[in-house]
């Protein structure tokens, strides 16, 4: 077994930082004063100088915290890459037991999978999220539960993965991530929705591939026999004609990198911050 952590990548310290004698937060405030937050967006002064808004991202997590850690990484490397100096993002996370909700998945109780997701995305709401993530593919299942019960836009992985996917020229992929993610439709129908047709692996392999995601991944485990299991399916995919394959599981590109692959891969976890941070920084 060996364990795998990514390279932080870092960039050049910028300068262009406007200093005044007094921080903005130190100043005494009226009362009718607010936050940014819903509506008020704060600006960040890019390394040339300009004013750039910022907005802040909701992100509700905890499924598993691996995969959230990974957002959090993203998040922030992103915005030291993007903006420069000592930027990092602006983020709110409700980080749920994982434990909990994957009870209540195996019990089929999506109604409680649902209070809980919704109460934690209006608190991150509550506390000035300007939009939302689900850091999950598997508890999307509950996406329009949430996205009913907060006020803020809620960026559902499904829509990002398929525009990736048709931004290749792509109209055929593979899907890779839970048994239930794989054989349930409600994430493979909003791939399909976007024109793309969608391919499984044949459900004999099914859980393989969720024992690689609970017994090891979420427990930060990446095992090379394991990752050769999944380049595996992934050729098997290509086989069956998809022209590249959708790591639709959060902690799946924890164990599987484009250079595993002989055709494109599409990592769920980056493609979805990257689409926050392009709306974050507008």
């Amino acid at each position: 077994m060996e364990v795998e952590r990514a390279p932080r990548p870092r960039d050049e310290v910028a300068t262009g930082v406007e200093t005044e004698s007094v921080p903005e937060w130190l100043r005494p405030r009226s009362a009718n004063v607010t936050r940014p937050g819903h509506g008020q967006v704060a600006r960040r002064r890019t390394a040339r100088g300009r004013l750039r808004a910022v907005q802040t991202i909701g992100l509700i997590g905890g499924m598993s915290w691996e995969s959230s850690a990974a957002y959090y990484e993203l998040l922030n490397t992103g915005v030291e890459k993007r903006v420069g100096d000592l930027s990092s993002a602006k983020t709110i996370m409700s980080s749920v037991d994982f434990a909990e909700v994957t009870r209540l998945q195996e019990a089929e109780d999506w109604d409680g999978v649902a209070r809980i997701l919704v109460e934690a995305a209006q608190g991150v709401e509550r506390a000035g999220a300007d939009f939302l993530l689900l850091c999950t593919t598997t508890f999307h299942r509950v996406f329009d539960q949430v996205e009913a019960a907060v006020g803020i836009p809620v960026l559902h992985l499904a829509d990002v993965v398929a525009e990736a996917c048709k931004a290749a020229g792509l109209s055929q992929v593979g899907f890779l991530g839970t048994t239930f993610a794989m054989e349930r439709s409600f994430f493979t129908d909003r791939l399909a929705s976007h024109g793309l047709t969608v391919h499984v692996p044949p459900a004999d392999h099914h859980d393989t591939v969720n024992t690689i995601i609970y017994d090891e991944l979420v427990h930060g485990r990446v095992v090379t026999k394991s990752r050769r299991t999944v380049v595996s399916l992934i050729d098997d995919l290509w086989d069956a004609g998809a022209g590249g394959v959708i790591l639709g599981c959060t902690e799946l590109e924890l164990l599987v990198r484009q250079a595993d692959a002989d055709i494109p891969v599409f990592p769920c976890t980056s493609l979805h911050v990257e689409a926050a941070l392009d709306r974050a920084l507008g």
